[in-house]
């Protein structure tokens, strides 16, 4: 579903004026460290599976919907690695404006569900699972960010530290203990 129609239907009162929408990301690591991505028909870069929360939808919910919407993949989310905010503006080609909250989950396949990737829908060209050093391109930007993010909350959990990562005031929290 490319616009959910609760916006279609704020966008008939405020036309293209600023936005803010809550949206999630899921970073999808298999068994064997690969990561799901899949190629935006929008844009035709590589990225994490991202949406926007419905209204009333827990943002778990929202990450779990939203691969198995694009990707066919079944997920169990494991962690909320960081909450953040785009500090751009989002212009869309038809002029909508829009900034986003994002949740980015840490998730992992549901064995017992579907781990086999597949188009689900007509946001993505196409998906699959890909070995860390061998990501397709182009990779969007805001992916190569979010993985970053992903990587160090992952990194911390494997310390002792499952604090989820947060920015105030422009720095990103927390700071490292070392």
């Amino acid at each position: 579903m490319p616009t959910p129609d609760f916006v279609l239907e704020l966008r008939r009162s405020i036309g293209h004026d600023l936005l803010w929408l809550n949206g999630v990301t899921a970073f999808v690591s298999d068994d064997q460290g690969r990561l799901l991505l899949g190629r935006r028909s929008d844009t035709g870069q590589w990225a994490l599976v991202y949406g926007i929360n419905e209204p009333g939808e827990d943002p778990a919910d929202t990450v779990v919907r939203e691969v198995k919407e694009e990707t066919g993949v079944d997920v169990i989310v494991t962690d909320l690695a960081a909450v953040t905010s785009s500090q751009e503006v989002i212009t869309y080609a038809n002029g909508d404006r829009t900034m986003y909250m994002d949740h980015l989950f840490i998730c992992r396949p549901d064995l017992g569900g579907n781990t086999d990737p597949f188009v689900g829908d007509e946001e993505s060209l196409s998906v699959g699972w890909f070995e860390p050093d061998r990501l397709p391109a182009p990779l969007a930007q805001t992916t190569v960010e979010r993985m970053a993010r992903a990587r160090t909350y992952l990194e911390r959990l494997h310390g002792g530290d499952a604090h989820a990562l947060f920015r105030v005031g422009g720095r990103e929290l927390p700071a490292n203990s070392d």
